[in-house]
């Protein structure tokens, strides 16, 4: 009736989801021309005139389940449609069918089946539905053991989502690292975890700095060593200042408590995504042109 090949080209043409493109060529006895409008008619396809815009806004959330935790964030195009029921409850059912099913790539997530229905082409349809580009951005599934414990934050609604894993301590303090990480964007654990890359970018431009000053070369590199650990101090989670107490750093909180940091991780919805600024005033006129 239809071949591989002529899904591959319907997806190709209308950017919808694999089984919805199936479905199409079922329903049309494998007819390319009218798999095309069937796709049309139901709403689908129009999804994929979406694909080119830029999905920035979104939500951000952490889900635990015993052992188990997942992050995520899905992206939409406006803050407005963030806050969709529709949207959020998509946000709600991805985090438990991830944990549920043990998804740990994003390929697995798209391509699982729930009811005859691909994740994908579940994004696709809603993208139909709610009118704007919805993407399925990125997650981490995460698996502790008995000896450690979770930790996690959502700020501002989801906008900024934590998750840690702490060993031989309490969830209190858990929770307390997590808000930390959401406040104060550490980029990695400790300074061992620094790509090389970044510190010896960040040594080349004190040694630039130092040197524009004028000063002594045995003065020169103390300088340059004092200001690199001013850098691991702002920039590795054991070494910031605790936000409840400036007194410690965060590393010293966890281990007067009996634990130490395993892992962290923090998302911020749109971060990375070059997000397109518009003249509003100039998006409504060319609506109004495009009516014409």
């Amino acid at each position: 009736m239809y071949k591989a090949s002529d899904v591959k080209e319907l997806r190709e043409k209308t950017g919808a989801g694999m089984l919805d493109c199936k479905k199409a060529l079922e329903a049309t006895n494998g007819n390319m021309d009218e798999a095309v409008d069937w796709l049309r008619e139901k709403g689908i396809s129009k999804a994929a005139k979406k694909e080119s815009r830029i999905a920035a806004e979104g939500l951000c959330k952490v889900e635990v389940k015993d052992n188990k935790a997942v992050i995520l964030e899905v992206n939409s195009e406006t803050d407005f449609v963030a806050k969709n029921a529709e949207f959020t409850n998509f946000v709600d059912y991805l985090a438990d069918t991830i944990i549920n099913n043990n998804l740990e790539t994003h390929e697995d997530v798209l391509a699982f089946e729930d009811n005859g229905e691909t994740i994908e082409s579940k994004i696709v349809n809603l993208t139909a539905t709610i009118g704007e580009k919805i993407s399925f951005r990125r997650h981490e599934l995460i698996t502790k053991g008995d000896d450690e414990v979770f930790g996690s934050y959502l700020h501002l609604g989801g906008r900024i989502a934590s998750l840690v894993v702490l060993s031989n301590t309490t969830d209190a303090v858990a929770k307390d690292v997590a808000m930390h990480v959401a406040a104060m964007a550490p980029v990695c654990t400790t300074r061992n975890d620094v790509p090389t890359e970044m510190v010896e970018h960040e040594t080349k431009v004190i040694k630039e700095q130092v040197m524009n000053e004028g000063k002594p070369a045995d003065i020169a590199e103390k300088m340059v060593s004092g200001r690199l650990n001013k850098f691991y101090k702002e920039i590795c989670l054991e070494e910031q200042v605790f936000i409840k107490d400036s007194n410690l750093n965060v590393g010293t909180y966890v281990k007067n408590n009996g634990g130490t940091i395993v892992k962290m991780i923090r998302y911020a919805v749109g971060e990375g995504i070059e997000k397109k600024e518009e003249n509003f005033a100039d998006e409504v006129m060319s609506q109004i042109n495009a009516a014409k």
